[in-house]
């Protein structure tokens, strides 16, 4: 390993144009000869360059207009030499060479390599250099464009990206070269390759700005911890992204090893067992469901049931005889080296502060010093000569529109990009599977509605233009009397949503989601025992860099003082400010919300009074109608915008908060943002539900809002058509506008916006041009990965829509499953093609959000509940049924439910201006309400009907409930959280574990008495030759039968 050749620091040797190499320190007894190429072949420059001793080169000629060069350390100025064993040390400079070496003899300590490009750019012929170019060897195809370090053998584990300012000159420094942990390099005195070419540079640049000096002093410390921390390191600043610079990490085995051992890393030993299988019966259900099921499989390894598994142990480095190490390279995979990078975001590679590292990747980043940091991709997706790569076989197996029918990889996808992301499209999956038979279920009560709709009574009398039933203006004066069967259509589509069936279909709902709940955590314990994390616990999280820099204030303020403190932590009191600004706030945004439904329903209200006065007959028909959708739609744009806004105050309020850890960060902002998005986005539906006509009085006594704006009533039909449409409309919007639109439009803009900035600044260089890109300057194109939230969110907000109102709604199921196929496929292709790869995080659930899918069960049953007792007319009918029928028919319902009023007893200014309308005088007029007749003595007062109606509709919310919620719990219990199969398999695993110990202790101990035997005979042996010795000498003995023993 080059790492391993470093016997002393690295020390920079600088020229102008030229880059720094690392010397190998050699003494006087160690010269060796050295191989250094034929002037002219190596450099494509006259011979005359090169003395023939010395290896001096003419000052004069490597000016060119640059800084006149100066090295101390060495007689050798603008040559570097190559070492006798070139593969020792890679090809940093570029060059591609292949030809005779001459060999001299090694009379300097330093040892360098030419940059041929650095010369170029001073000015020497370019012709010869790029024909030689040409004929070499491309150095980046030998690592893979990127994939690799220059060597071509050490893997490409992560990135970290800075910006840098160029010279005035205009040129790219070229910089590539590596640093290694061999050495006991000091970064405060030997700083990092191309770091110091300002400081030599003084007199032809400018100084460089302080703040800049700052980021490269901060990046030069961190990095010289990296390689402390054993990390291998590859500088890259001759890219095609001018003024980004690129380093590149690779972890050794040893700090693999390490690291897997740190986090106790379950990795397969090389003991096999084979798996239970079903037997009898189940066995041929079994493959008959396999069989049925093999063309919607992905055509993946991962994918085909196994019969046989490897048996996992925490990985141990003093155990390492029990792992399968014949392939070293594969044994860590990508995934698993991301994921130990993961780990080091807490300590040595993000937060290194063990040592001198006060500054973490975290705060690095923040402060500009890095812009990006991120592992590779393990290649390009697209295109003929691709490589295979599960990159590759993911975007055709997965993330692609075509597959839509077939099951998820979700093994490969966990093994690309970790379990947090797995799981996320394993519960996406199993919650698309659920909506099934709920869309099912749901279309068959809708169809049950379509096909009884002329049957019901209700609907029909309604419709029936012989009763002649006058109602009661909608609003004062403008509006005039108008008859039921005006609304026929609006009493006819009622039906479909309001029938016997919505009742059975919340029930059935209730327990889908029980059933949901239940299922997941069965599927997640399956996925926990394939994925080797039966026995993972989440380590003790560090700290965050803010909340240490908030605790260090602390305790300098009271170094101040001269107070003596112990190691101090954030209490309530330092966080009073902050927990009181988040209360303020989120009742602040919460009425902003209540303040926006208000202003919408007095939208409604003056639109319908202002539609009213139209003088069209056709005009006042559809005036419900047209204030009803217009009202909705500004209901959905402003929950979509408010949703941008809430989730940016959410983020902002927890930061002040300090939360100590990231667990704790991520869960208090999933706590605010969902509360949030569920009141902007359930309140509009809350109030047609629950409060719209609840409180509109009675005609001469309505209700005013600002003495001059009546309430809203509902149609005679009842509000739960309207509350149909308006679920309906706020749910495909959100799934088609900011789900859909959003996540495929803003990537896609800001990733144009981000290639034409590159176009911009792009060089005229032909070279440079048609250079391919590295992979990691492809990939730092792409958009970063912000994390589960927004993902999750979404579903999480559908879910209650397809729960919450389900009883008004019964179709939102089949429209959230047809949002989820296009979803899924959606949120793959991004993940694949569009984000930056994720750093892998293992997890083994779905963390705070399961418990929130919870209370949304829950909340469901209550709101389903009300819902159909208050909102729908389920129960007035049954009331109606079993209490005041005559023949036991639903005949006489609608009269029932209308109330009378004496025209004569409007107030002032409120009757209608044109009372002749209909073309007859009105004396009584009718609305919906429980009250006295104007004929009765307490007339207008809530009638004995009311009382029994809300007292039917109390017993049922309380009846539904109760049962409801015992059945979910009944489900909740008989379905066990482990499958069967899975505890036995777990079982089995700890008994083979102890096995395999047992048999390597009575292996030791056989072996022990092994070597004791032959230490025995070996004494008798030694006691029959030489009697005397071993009784005089008895300490010599040990040495007549010593031999080397492996244990």
């Amino acid at each position: 390993m080059y790492e391993r050749s470093l016997e002393s620091a690295v020390v920079p040797d600088w020229d102008v144009g030229l880059q720094p190499v690392p010397r190998k320190q050699v003494s006087a007894s160690q010269k060796s000869p050295l191989c250094v190429p034929a002037a002219g072949i190596l450099t494509g420059v006259p011979t005359a360059g090169f003395s023939g001793s010395g290896g001096m080169t003419h000052r004069s000629a490597m000016r060119r207009d640059e800084a006149e060069i100066s090295d101390t350390d060495s007689d050798f100025h603008g040559v570097d030499f190559l070492p006798d064993n070139l593969s020792e040390v890679p090809d940093e400079s570029g060059m591609r060479v292949n030809k005779k070496y001459s060999c001299l003899p090694a009379e300097e300590k330093g040892i360098h390599i030419i940059n041929i490009r650095a010369i170029e750019d001073i000015g020497y012929d370019q012709h010869e250099s790029t024909l030689l170019n040409s004929l070499s060897k491309n150095p980046d195809a030998d690592c893979k464009y990127g994939l690799y370090f220059r060597d071509g053998k050490r893997k490409v584990d992560y990135i970290l990206v800075y910006h840098y300012k160029k010279s005035s000159a205009g040129r790219t420094l070229t910089r590539r070269s590596q640093h290694n942990d061999a050495g006991a390099r000091s970064t405060k005195q030997d700083p990092l390759p191309g770091k110091s070419l300002q400081m030599e540079m003084g007199e032809s640049e400018p100084h460089a700005d302080c703040h800049e000096d700052d980021k490269r002093f901060r990046r030069e410390e961190y990095e010289g911890n990296l390689v402390e921390a054993g990390l291998e390191l590859e500088h890259d600043e001759d890219t095609k992204i001018h003024g980004v610079g690129f380093v590149k990490i690779h972890a050794p085995w040893n700090v693999l090893c390490r690291e897997a051992e740190f986090l106790k890393l379950k990795m397969p030993t090389k003991k096999m067992y084979q798996i239970n299988q079903t037997h009898g019966l189940l066995k041929k259900i079994n493959s008959v469901i396999q069989k049925i099921t093999e063309p919607i499989q992905p055509k993946v390894a991962e994918h085909k049931p196994q019969t046989v598994k490897r048996l996992s142990y925490p990985f141990s480095r003093e155990k390492q005889h029990l792992f399968d190490l014949s392939d070293r390279d594969s044994f860590f995979d990508s995934k698993t080296r991301s994921s130990a990078f993961g780990r080091k975001k807490e300590s040595a590679l993000l937060n290194k502060r063990r040592k001198c590292g006060k500054y973490g990747i975290t705060s690095l980043l923040a402060n500009g010093v890095y812009s990006a940091a991120y592992p590779l991709h393990d290649g390009d997706y697209e295109g003929e000569n691709v490589e295979p790569n599960d990159r590759k076989l993911l975007c055709e197996e997965w993330a692609s529109y075509g597959v839509f029918y077939k099951y998820q990889p979700i093994d490969l996808v966990r093994k690309y990009f970790g379990e947090k992301i797995g799981l996320y499209f394993a519960w996406l999956g199993v919650y698309t599977q659920m909506l099934i038979p709920a869309s099912i279920v749901g279309i068959i009560v809708f169809l049950y509605g379509c096909a009884t709709v002329d049957e019901n009574i209700p609907s029909m009398e309604m419709c029936d233009e012989r009763n002649n039933i006058t109602m009661c203006p909608l609003c004062d004066r403008t509006c005039s009397y108008w008859k039921m069967s005006s609304a026929c259509a609006t009493a006819r589509a009622s039906h479909l949503f309001d029938n016997p069936a919505t009742v059975f279909f919340s029930v059935f709902m209730a327990l889908w989601a029980a059933t949901f709940m239940e299922h997941w955590k069965r599927k997640q314990m399956r996925l926990n025992y394939r994925w080797d994390l039966t026995g993972f616990e989440e380590e003790e999280a560090h700290p965050r860099a803010e909340y240490e820099a908030k605790v260090l204030e602390k305790s300098l303020r009271k170094e101040h003082k001269h107070k003596e403190t112990d190691k101090e932590k954030l209490t309530w009191k330092d966080r009073f400010p902050a927990y009181l600004t988040n209360f303020v706030g989120i009742i602040f945004m919460v009425g902003l919300t209540f303040a926006i439904v208000f202003g919408v329903i007095i939208y409604r209200i003056s639109t319908a009074a202002a539609l009213a006065i139209s003088a069209t007959p056709s005009g006042r028909s559809s005036v419900r109608v047209t204030v009803t959708a217009t009202a909705v739609i500004i209901n959905l744009v402003v929950i979509i915008f408010l949703d941008e806004v809430y989730g940016c105050i959410a983020r902002w309020l927890t930061q002040i908060e300090v939360p100590k850890t990231d667990k704790n960060f991520e869960e208090r902002l999933i706590f605010k943002a969902f509360l949030l998005k569920f009141v902007n986005a359930y309140t509009p539906i809350f109030y047609v539900a629950f409060f719209k006509g609840r409180f509109v009085g009675r005609p001469g006594d309505y209700v005013y809002i600002f003495h001059s704006f009546r309430m809203e009533e509902c149609a005679p039909g009842g509000c739960l058509m309207e509350l149909c449409i308006q679920l309906s409309i706020i749910m495909l919007g959100k799934q088609l506008i900011q789900n859909n639109l959003f996540e495929i439009g803003i990537p896609k803009m800001k990733k144009f916006i981000r290639y034409m900035k590159l176009k911009r600044r792009r060089s005229l260089d032909h070279e440079e041009h048609m250079k391919k890109k590295q992979r990691y300057e492809v990939d730092y194109n792409l958009e970063p990965f912000s994390g589960l939230t927004p993902e999750y969110m979404e579903m999480i907000i559908q879910f209650g829509f397809v729960t919450l109102f389900v009883a008004s709604f019964p179709l939102a199921p089949l429209f959230a499953l047809l949002n989820n196929i296009i979803e899924i496929r959606l949120d793959a292709k991004k993940f694949v093609t569009e984000l930056r790869r994720p750093v892998a995080v293992r997890a083994k659930d779905i963390g705070i959000w399961y418990n929130i899918l919870r209370g949304i069960g829950k909340l469901a049953v209550i709101i389903n509940a009300f819902v159909i007792s208050f909102t729908s007319d389920f129960i007035p009918r049954l009331v109606y049924l079993y209490m005041y029928s005559e023949n036991g028919t639903m005949h006489g319902f609608v009269n029932h439910t209308l109330s009378s009023f004496n025209v004569s007893d409007f107030q002032a200014g409120t009757a209608p201006n044109d009372p002749m309308e209909l073309g007859y005088e009105v004396q009584i007029c009718r609305y919906k309400d429980y009250r006295e007749p104007p004929w009765s003595e307490n007339k207008y007062d809530i009638s004995k009907d009311f009382w029994a109606v809300l007292a039917a509709r109390l017993a049922f919310v309380i009846v539904f409930q109760n049962l409801v919620m015992f059945m979910s719990d009944f489900v909740d219990w008989i379905i066990p959280d482990i499958p069967k199969d899975i505890s036995q398999q777990i079982h089995k695993e700890k008994v083979l574990m102890v096995e395999v110990f047992m048999r390597e202790e009575q292996g030791k101990l056989q072996m022990l008495e092994t070597w004791k035997d032959k230490d025995k005979k070996k004494g008798e042996n030694c006691n029959n030759h030489s009697p005397r010795l071993s009784l005089s000498h008895s300490g010599s003995l040990s040495s007549c039968h010593s031999y080397p023993v492996d244990v």
